[in-house]
């Protein structure tokens, strides 16, 4: 089991539906924190990620995208964050999100 913190940006980050993205900024305040940089670290030690985990318990780390549209850090490689999210019909061009606006995710 992870840290509370973890925890608490785990079930943030369900919330996200399939299609959507969030950031790690967004996700840190819908958390009550400025952490960035600590909700990257519960991405990199996810242990319900997509890859090992179905179900209600998986938590989808490859739609975390930083807050500039960039696809950035994930575990199995940014290729495989690509190629999950484009599974979900996100469009990418230049390892960075089409249409951000429209598919970024709201807390």
């Amino acid at each position: 089991m992870a840290n509370p913190f973890h925890e608490k940006i785990y079930k943030l980050l369900r919330k996200v539906p399939k299609g959507r993205v969030t950031t790690y900024k967004a996700l840190a305040e819908a958390a009550g924190t400025k952490a960035y940089r600590a909700v990257g670290q519960a991405m990199n030690k996810n242990p319900y990620g997509i890859l090992n985990c179905k179900g209600e318990n998986m938590v989808p780390c490859h739609r975390v995208v930083d807050s500039k549209c960039h696809l950035h850090g994930f575990a199995h490689g940014l290729k495989k964050k690509k190629e999950l999210l484009e599974k979900e019909g996100i469009r990418i061009e230049n390892n960075k999100i089409v249409d951000f606006e429209k598919i970024l995710h709201k807390f």
